[in-house]
């Protein structure tokens, strides 16, 4: 477990440090929306920096999510499945789908970034011209990122392949939908046994 708790706080951490991007998009959206319509003074590089922003959130919280064990999932029939066969399920489908893609979005993202830094590229859809080549740096570093999480995973299913139970994940924010059920599960425990 210090193992796979390792990569978590890894990919938590980095989940946390790029989740200020929110704050910064909001910011920035914020400012441009009351200079433009407020002192009719549009800016140049707001509709980069929300790009910016937005890409590098989206990349970098990959792993986080995956941490998590946030990410969307049809799961219908999987939840009825005993953890063992879910665990192994799991395991097959990290090395035929997730595994393959990641792999190929780290390989590809390294060849698009070296590229672009050797073409010191500039966004043509700017009309700052600004320079892109350090964005896209986070291609291949949120696949790294990502196959490294999902090295993480594959333990964590041997891990509930041989128990039959999912070992616990590090904690962290909740949805406010988690809280409220948690809350109303704490108060129908607390109520249960004064019925009695």
């Amino acid at each position: 477990m210090k193992f796979v708790h390792a990569i978590e706080g890894l990919s938590l951490w980095v989940g946390r440090a790029f989740g200020w991007c929110i704050l910064i998009l909001t910011l920035s959206v914020s400012y441009e929306v009351f200079v433009r319509y407020v002192l009719n003074s549009p800016t140049v590089w707001a509709f980069d920096m929300m790009i910016q922003m937005y890409g590098a959130l989206f990349l970098m919280c990959g792993a986080y999510a995956l941490a998590q064990d946030t990410h969307v999932r049809a799961d219908v029939l999987y939840r009825l499945f005993p953890v063992r066969a879910q665990a192994g399920l799991d395991f097959v489908l990290y090395f035929l789908f997730f595994f393959p893609g990641i792999i190929a979005l780290a390989w590809y993202g390294y060849e698009i970034a070296s590229d672009s830094w050797r073409y010191k590229e500039v966004s043509f859809n700017s009309p700052a011209s600004i320079q892109i080549y350090f964005f896209k740096s986070l291609i291949p570093l949120s696949g790294a990122l990502l196959v490294i999480q999902g090295i993480a995973e594959l333990v964590r299913c041997v891990m509930a392949m041989r128990t039959g139970v999912w070992p616990e994940r590090l904690a962290d924010v909740k949805e406010t939908e988690d809280l409220l059920t948690d809350a109303d599960l704490d108060a129908i425990a607390a109520v249960a046994p004064s019925q009695k």
